[in-house]
């Protein structure tokens, strides 16, 4: 019951930070509100008590799996196969340099033990596919660097467990085992590539076999798609819980399998269309929740450990060494080799060592040694050291990509040309509409609807249809059917006007005229789909 209350705490607590960030914060990332908020719950003991303790088996597979299954299903599989080499590249050897520069230098800077150093170091190399967006929002980062950094962090987290596993090895036994690392590293990445793309594979035949059976399009069996939901829902969780349970990387075969899903929506959009549109609504509100979450704990998890006095009283000078070593380091490191190695001009070389931000899988990996032989007092320097690691990580390229990256340009005219333009739009639509033989109930109702596309309806006027609906009899189906009529077409005589407007007249760009079109698009399958009236 913990478990629940717990879950169901951080989803509203998401859900609120999505609310202020969108509607008075929209400047801000909400991953940096959604912090905030964390920290806020951690800090007021009532809501502290209803959080369950962290625990980073059931972050990883639950929250960040899908997350990352959501980032690979985003990333096409063909921009993977080009650049297979610079994956490995980052991935394999950047991620090693930077655990022995990062391991070496906390060695000889703050005297701690070789295997405790790369402890530190193997945490401190993975970086998190869902934290950019915090140091880039409302900048721009360049097309390479944002591919790179993409497809890094899709693939590094594999390279970092492995190279734990064998730091806290070292660390137990009191000497390295370089044949089984190199066989656990194979086993664990490649396995989890076959793994993900084996069953991801079937996957999809599954959910094709049951979209394309011509039995179920014909007894409408599956076309709410209801059935393809679930099984879509429930592939990052059978993916990485199974891929585990084998042995091999459950985040490298969430990885894949999002890869070749993404293969799969491509092809068989039209398939079923409703089932497409919902998908991808679904997907998009998940990843805003989910992303949200992982900041949320992220917040209420530094709150706690700085509070807690056993943990932050032992050698505090340590581990604010260790954290600012551990950052530099990879800092360093990272533009040195992609400089070297990949030929990168000087600033896009800091661009992409600056974007490498540490965050969900660096805190998961870091509470794992808990769970291990390592000492408490050596625990509680990995878990303070990562924890500045994280905030570094995300404060120091904030405030530097400020000089770094050009501002999101707005464009001004766009958004007025575009409101100009739908204002006659939805004038040509009134203009019909009142031309049409239906009563004036109805016209009235309708030019109510096309109004509200540009925001020219008031509160009180929305008020007033309210109490006209709540009060109004429900419409029979034929008068169902010729308020449809009314607005399919009404809808044609905007989609008339736009393209008239773009073909005949070139009074508008190519992007002006898909967007409002779409506008109009989404209107009439709302109408088609859910009706009015019901």
């Amino acid at each position: 019951m913990g478990l629940v209350i717990s879950t169901a705490v951080l989803v509203v607590a998401a859900m609120v930070s999505i609310v202020i960030n969108r509607r008075w914060l929209p400047r801000l990332s909400v991953n940096y509100v959604s912090m905030l908020l964390g920290a806020v719950l951690a800090l007021v003991p009532v809501l502290n008590d209803l959080v369950e303790k962290f625990n980073s088996e059931i972050f990883i597979g639950l929250i960040v799996a899908p997350l990352l299954y959501f980032e690979g299903q985003s990333t096409r599989l063909n921009l993977v196969g080009r650049h297979v080499k610079e994956i490995i590249s980052l991935t394999v050897g950047m991620v090693l340099l930077c655990a022995v520069a990062a391991g070496l230098s906390s060695h000889f800077i703050t005297g701690v033990g070789l295997p405790l150093a790369f402890i530190l170091a193997a945490i401190s190399t993975p970086t998190d596919a869902t934290a950019t967006e915090s140091v880039t929002m409302g900048r721009v980062l360049p097309r390479r660097e944002q591919i790179s950094l993409k497809l890094e962090s899709l693939f590094n987290d594999a390279s970092g467990i492995i190279l734990l596993n064998m730091a806290i090895l070292w660390y137990v036994n009191g000497y390295i085992n370089y044949s089984q690392t190199l066989w656990d590293f194979v086993y664990s990445a490649g396995g989890g590539v076959v793994f993900g793309g084996v069953i991801s594979a079937l996957i999809v035949y599954l959910r094709q076999l049951m979209l394309r059976s011509r039995v179920n399009f014909i007894n409408n069996t599956y076309n709410n798609g209801t059935p393809l939901k679930v099984v879509f829902l429930m592939t990052p969780f059978v993916l990485y819980f199974g891929a585990e349970a084998v042995g091999v990387s459950g985040i490298i075969a969430v990885v894949v399998a999002g890869l070749v899903h993404n293969a799969e929506s491509e092809r068989s959009a039209l398939a079923n269309p409703q089932l497409s549109s919902d998908t991808y609504q679904l997907t998009g509100l998940l990843e805003d929740l989910l992303n949200s979450i992982v900041f949320l704990v992220l917040g209420i998890v530094l709150t706690r450990t700085t509070f807690d006095q056993s943990v932050t009283a032992q050698n505090s000078w340590q581990w604010v060494t260790l954290g600012v070593v551990l950052y530099l380091a990879n800092l360093l490191l990272r533009y040195v080799y992609v400089r070297l190695i990949h030929r990168v001009p000087n600033r896009e070389a800091w661009i992409f060592a600056l974007g490498g931000i540490h965050g969900a899988v660096t805190f998961a990996l870091a509470f794992t040694v808990a769970e291990t032989q390592v000492k408490t007092a050596d625990f509680n320097l990995v878990l303070m050291s990562e924890s500045l690691l994280i905030i570094l990580s995300l404060l120091v390229p904030t405030i530097l990509f400020r000089w770094l990256l050009p501002r999101v340009r707005v464009d001004g005219d766009f958004a007025a040309q575009m409101a100009t333009v739908r204002e006659q739009m939805i004038e040509v639509g009134v203009q019909t509409l009142w031309a049409l033989p239906i009563s004036h109930e109805f016209k009235a109702a309708v030019t109510f609807d096309l109004k509200s596309q540009n925001g020219h309806t008031t509160l009180r006027q929305f008020v007033k249809e309210w109490r006209r609906m709540v009060q109004h009899a429900e419409y029979t189906p034929d008068q169902m059917r010729e308020l449809t009529a009314v607005y399919r077409q009404v809808f044609q005589t905007e989609r008339a006007f736009l393209t008239q407007q773009f073909e005949a007249e070139h009074q508008i760009s190519e992007d002006l005229f898909n967007s409002l079109y779409r506008e109009i698009t989404m209107a009439e399958m709302v109408i088609l789909e859910y009706g009015v009236g019901k």
